[in-house]
């Protein structure tokens, strides 16, 4: 087990001695000369920084602040071992919270490969023998198919505070603080890779001893164009696979139950993510556009429809901030005509051609108003999509019937029988 100490760790305040009053009076405000200090002074720690926020995918929000914990001292002890990297974090409760950041070590067969790579080159050789890291070692990783730079979700941070967030703001401190770890000792991102620096230059001096005939190196690929690879041989492009007969909820959030600090049930995740299944599903098999195209209100309505009948259709509206009535008016008219019903359910009257609403007048016999043509208890109005929808009204409220039709005498006939 290698510890880092950094000069200015160990310098720090002992962090008992913040605390003025109680047991949460809170860390100390980052101040004075270290207040902006940047992380990463040598190559390796630069390159680490520059993986850990642009191909890591770690969230930016949470690094920033990660960033402040590290300037101001928070981490107070930091081990770097194969794969992995555990620290104690200072944070706002009087216990240190423990994290552990990991990243996959590369396996014995991985490692062999790379330094037959290496050790065809007698420079890079000889730099490593002399305890020196040639940022080189990076390109020689790639030539044998290996990132020696962490990639995308290969950072992997835990940490027993309340925080769900992923990284919390302490494991995202320890990221940036092994940046100083790699200033200090570069050689420690090959134990985070699982090789020891010891192991690593024995094994190139019995390359070297062996006198074995050097590897040569893999070209990398040019590539190509994709218009000349379908030219050639367009059968044999692989057909996208195809979606299952149906869809489903995830099962991740079935057995999963979102974390108490998060505030979110058990019950509204489930449903939110079977409702995200379904739209893939929709846009997977073609039967349909998953609903990206549609406004709030209109994506409101249609996840109405799908409660019409049930008691959530009520706490939808209530988390809504509308009436369950509306609500349910206008789920209604979702479930029989779609945005169509949603459209001629949800606005006022508009003025249309008078010639236009022949066929309605026709149908039926009433008052007419903008595009609406009613007559006692039934309503026409012409939609926007040119179709005619057909309401009814039940206790003062018009509430869609049935689905729309190019045809009114259709719908009234319909109604009549």
């Amino acid at each position: 087990m290698l510890t880092m100490a950094v000069s200015w760790m160990n310098e720090r305040t002992p962090w008992q001695g913040w605390r003025g009053y109680g047991d949460n009076a809170g860390l100390p405000a980052a101040k004075g000369p270290g207040s902006r200090r940047p992380f990463g002074a040598t190559w390796w720690g630069k390159a680490w920084l520059d993986a850990l926020e642009h191909r890591a995918r770690l969230d930016p929000n949470r690094l920033g602040r990660g960033r402040s914990y590290a300037r101001r001292g928070s981490v107070l002890e930091l081990t770097v071992d194969p794969g992995v990297v555990r620290a104690s974090v200072q944070g706002s409760r009087v216990t240190p919270y423990v994290v552990t950041v990991r990243i996959r070590p590369f396996t014995d067969a991985e490692w062999d490969s790379v330094l037959d790579v290496v050790s065809a080159q007698i420079g890079r050789v000889a730099a490593l023998l002399d305890g020196e890291l040639p940022p080189e070692l990076v390109d020689d990783a790639q030539a044998a198919g290996l990132e020696l730079l962490p990639d995308a979700g290969e950072v992997k941070t835990d940490c027993n505070c309340p925080d769900f967030a992923v990284p919390c703001k302490h494991s995202a401190a320890v990221c940036y603080l092994i940046a100083d770890a790699l200033d200090e000792d570069p050689f420690e991102l090959l134990l985070l890779r699982g090789q020891q620096k010891d192991e690593l230059l024995a094994a190139l001096r019995a390359r070297r001893s062996s006198g074995a005939e050097a590897p040569a190196l893999k070209a990398k690929p040019v590539g190509v164009l994709a218009k000349a690879a379908f030219a050639r041989a367009p059968a044999a492009v692989p057909s996208p696979p195809r979606p299952l007969g149906q869809a489903g909820a995830p099962t991740a959030v079935l057995v999963l139950e979102p974390p108490r600090q998060s505030g979110v049930e058990g019950r509204d995740l489930v449903a939110l993510a079977t409702d995200a299944a379904q739209r893939a599903w929709e846009l997977a098999s073609g039967d349909g556009d998953g609903g990206l195209g549609l406004t709030r209100d209109e994506d409101l309505a249609r996840r109405a429809a799908g409660l019409l009948g049930t008691s959530g259709l009520a706490d939808l509206a209530h988390r809504a901030g509308v009436s369950a009535r509306l609500l349910t008016n206008l789920a209604v008219a979702w479930r029989e005509g779609g945005a169509g019903g949603f459209a001629v359910a949800s606005s006022e009257p508009v003025d249309v051609d008078p010639a236009a609403l022949t066929e309605g007048l026709e149908a039926l016999d009433g008052d007419v108003e903008g595009n609406r043509i009613t007559a006692d208890r039934q309503q026409l109005r012409l939609g926007p999509d040119a179709l005619w929808y057909l309401f009814t009204n039940h206790f003062n409220d018009w509430v869609l019937t049935k689905p729309p039709s190019p045809d009114p005498s259709e719908l009234i006939g319909a109604a009549d029988n």
